[in-house]
């Protein structure tokens, strides 16, 4: 029992020695780098061109608005092409998986293979009945 004791003591002892060597050796680098700055301050020199400025921001402003709208064109495509494909998932006539839909404005595109006329006639009137959609792009093929 007593040599379970001494090795844990000695551990104990080691560990502590290296704390205390790891922390010396953190603080004389910390020291070192502090020495290494100039003493007196840094500053900018010149002058800053006001209208300059203003001008740029502007420009990140105009891009900024820009970037806006095109961000909320894509959602609202997206949005529109999640409605058609849920309306098609939910209809029994029409095998969703096989078919695509993209979205470019309100013009749909739906391709892809259906099984027959009648799925074909039921998944452009699904796309046609969606709310926002001016004009249906018809690429359908009927499987052989």
């Amino acid at each position: 029992m007593r040599a379970i004791i001494r090795v844990f003591l000695v551990l104990l002892l080691l560990v502590l020695v290296g704390v205390l060597t790891l922390d010396y050796w953190t603080r004389g680098s910390v020291r070192a780098v502090r020495t290494e700055h100039p003493s007196e301050g840094v500053a900018t020199s010149g002058s800053i061109d006001a209208a300059k400025a203003r001008a740029r921001g502007a420009e990140v402003g105009e891009k900024a608005v820009i970037a806006a709208q095109r961000m909320k064109e894509t959602v609202g495509e997206a949005a529109l092409t999640t409605k058609i494909k849920a309306k098609m998932a939910l209809d029994d006539s029409v095998k969703a998986r096989a078919i695509d839909v993209t979205t470019n404005g309100s013009t749909v595109t739906v391709s892809g293979t259906v099984r027959s006329a009648s799925e074909r006639e039921r998944a452009v009137a699904l796309a046609r009945e969606t709310a926002g959609i001016t004009q249906v792009v018809d690429r359908l093929q009927i499987r052989q």
